[in-house]
Order: structure tokens, then C-alpha cells, then sequence
């Protein structure tokens, strides 16, 4: 049986992490709230302010103002007490993000550097990472954790990739990733990390499907605030959801995948691999970049249309393509509209708000949530 000791050192853990979640979650918030809002005794909330304060998570930010009484304290985190950093591994570049306990991205780099499942390329990933914690001047002491984040499935424990036909990588262990790294390491899904980060900052919202149109196309779904992985882990791989039978060859060995018609690179090719031509033909007007757009977001919107159909639930895009997506928004919601049944429920699609980097950001944040777990 638990003894008593154990049961009252689990409630006060439990406390603690209510108190600092709702000050995180509000950023700015009384001591008179937090009595109301957890429903919790004020001498409970005095000790946990106490001390997530001798933690360093908290501080006083000075008052509210007066509502008739005594000014209530302003009670925020302070975000700079830890740091993670994030990695986007793919077949030509190393993406490196530092962020905070907020989330708020303190510095990036991008590194052409072709992958190679060898020692000098993980000796050179870990020069990379202490090159660039020197560079910013970050304090080794406050970084919590590396997150790697690789374009394949990994294993329930984070610890291998399981399916890695992109980078031809299969096999993989984080420890082998992570031998030059002088952080503790996980090894992560590179959309399921970067739908996380999308999900991590869109507070107004519980049910979610992310899809993130890169040179691959990935997705990530959360039910209810959760992550759902699926059965075998490999849920939210609408890349190779099939909407042209017998269509295009798929690098997965099928026809006719939403990749194959979707991923960045269909439309980067056709401005000699560059994006941000490719956007600026189409600002421009150029009839053969228009047609392209055009029969591009049709069969975008057959996609987003089938996930809404199967989760009637938010629509994040991001992703290379999702970075430009803002001003298509309009078009590709009616689009999406014209081929609901249901017109009672308006699907809802969102672009997203890491715009840059949203990959490595995904892979540190999942340390930073490890973090804020176990306080």
C-alpha cells in the first residue's frame, strides 16, 4: 500500500504544478485569482508561490491597478530560467532553434549540411550546437534539453526511427544521434513536433489537425488537448492519403498520395526549386504560375475537406507553403466551403504562427513541456 507520506508529497506536486500552469497559461495573474480560479485555500497558494519563487519560475512584475482596494501583485514566469534547444534534420540542412519556457524562439540558424547516417555528420551536428550556444552567449547551465527532430516514425520510447524512407535512415538510434551533444536528447517526428508547437501556441482551440506542406507533407492530430498517435504511432500521415487513384508515383511506393501533389517542392520546381519565386510569379500575376496555384489549392482543398469530414475539427497549415499561405486563405476556405454537405458547420482553417522554423521550435518544446511536467 502508498503510505500517507507519499499521498500528501503527490497532492503538493499536484498543487504546484496547478499554480505555475495557470500563471504560465494566463501570464499575468493575481494571488487573489488563483484562490478562486483552482479553488484552492490562500495559505496553499502562499506556500506554492513561495516556492515556485525560491525555484526562480516566478516573480513579482508589480501591480494591477486599483480596483478600489489594495493593488493586487502582478504574478508572471520568468521565461529566461530555462532554455531548449530544437534541431530539423533533412537532406540538405540542419535547422537549429533556442527557445524559451514561453516557447518565444531566441535565436535560429540554418545550415546547408547534407545528411549522412555517419560520425562525421553527427561530430559536426554536435560543433554546430556548441558553436551556436557560444555565438548567442546562452548560459549551458539553463539548457534543458535537445530535441532532434527527423522527417520519419520514431519509436514509442523516442529512441530509434522506425520508418525512415526520406533520409533512407531506418534504424537510427537517438544515442547515436546524440553522441557529440553535451545535452540530454530525445529523437522526435518532424510534423507531429512542428503540429505541437502550432497547437502549443493556439490556446483558443482543442481539436486539431496540423498539416505541414513541406518538400515532405506531414500532419499531427490532438483530441480533446491530447495528442493522438494512433494505434502504431502513425497517425496524422496524411501525406499519403490517396486523392488521385493510379495518379503520381509517391516516394512511398503508391500512387496518387496528397504528397505527391502538395508538397512544397511541386511548386518550388516550377520556379527553379526556389518558393520565393514561386510566390512572387504568382504576386506578379504569371499565367502559368496561376494555373499551377490554382490546380494546387484544388487539390489541397480535397484533402482539407476529407479531414474535416472525418474529424470535423481546426485546420492548422503550415509547413514551407503554410508560411505564405495567408494571403490564399480566403480563396481556400471557400473552396473547402463549396464541398461541405453540412453548411450549419463553417470548417475552420488556420495558418500558422511559427512561421520560420516551426520544426525545430516543435522538437525544443517538447523538452520544455517535460520540464514544466515534473515541476
Amino acid at each position: 500500500m502508498r503510505n500517507e507520506a507519499s499521498t500528501t508529497m503527490e497532492i503538493k506536486k499536484m498543487n504546484r504544478q496547478h499554480v505555475f500552469n495557470l500563471i504560465y497559461q494566463r501570464k499575468k495573474v493575481s494571488k487573489q485569482d488563483i484562490v478562486y480560479e483552482l479553488k484552492m485555500s490562500l495559505p496553499t497558494v502562499t506556500q506554492n508561490l513561495k516556492d515556485l519563487s525560491e525555484m526562480g519560475l516566478i516573480t513579482n512584475a508589480g501591480t494591477f491597478e486599483s480596483t478600489g482596494g489594495r493593488k493586487a501583485q502582478v504574478l508572471t514566469c520568468v521565461n529566461d530560467v530555462k532554455m531548449a534547444i530544437g534541431l530539423d534534420i533533412t537532406r540538405n540542412h540542419i535547422g537549429i532553434v533556442a527557445i524559451d519556457l514561453a516557447g518565444d524562439i531566441l535565436a535560429t540558424q540554418r545550415i546547408r549540411f547534407p545528411f549522412g547516417a555517419n560520425d562525421e555528420y553527427y561530430r559536426n551536428v554536435g560543433s554546430f550546437i556548441d558553436a551556436f550556444v557560444e555565438r548567442n552567449r546562452f548560459d549551458p547551465a539553463k539548457i534543458i534539453g535537445v530535441g532532434i527532430a527527423v522527417p520519419a516514425l520514431i519509436s514509442e520510447d523516442e529512441s530509434m526511427v522506425v520508418y525512415g524512407a526520406i533520409l533512407q535512415n531506418t534504424g537510427e538510434t537517438c544515442s547515436r544521434f546524440s553522441r557529440y551533444i553535451a545535452y540530454p536528447c530525445i529523437l522526435c517526428h518532424d510534423s507531429e513536433v512542428a503540429g505541437f508547437a502550432e497547437f502549443w501556441v493556439a490556446n483558443d482551440v482543442k481539436n486539431v489537425f496540423y498539416i505541414s506542406l513541406g518538400n515532405s507533407i506531414g500532419g499531427a492530430v490532438f483530441f480533446d488537448n491530447m495528442k493522438y498517435l494512433g494505434d502504431t504511432r502513425c497517425s496524422g500521415e496524411i501525406g499519403h492519403m490517396i486523392i488521385v487513384p493510379e495518379g503520381k508515383k509517391c516516394y512511398c511506393g503508391q500512387k496518387g498520395c496528397f504528397d505527391t501533389y502538395c508538397a512544397a517542392t511541386v511548386l518550388a520546381d516550377t520556379a527553379k526549386g526556389s518558393l520565393e519565386d514561386f510566390f512572387l510569379l504568382l504576386e506578379q500575376g504569371e499565367k502559368k504560375t496561376v494555373e499551377i496555384w490554382n490546380v494546387y489549392l484544388d487539390h489541397l482543398s480535397l484533402a482539407i475537406h476529407n479531414t474535416i469530414m472525418l474529424f470535423d475539427c481546426t485546420v492548422i497549415l503550415g509547413g514551407y507553403v503554410g508560411m505564405y499561405m495567408e494571403k490564399y486563405s480566403e480563396v481556400l476556405q471557400e473552396k473547402v466551403e463549396a464541398q461541405n454537405p453540412f453548411k450549419m458547420n463553417r470548417s475552420v482553417i488556420k495558418i500558422c504562427q511559427y512561421k520560420t522554423e516551426a520544426i525545430a521550435a516543435g522538437a525544443a518544446l517538447r523538452h520544455i513541456e517535460r520540464f514544466i511536467k515534473a515541476i
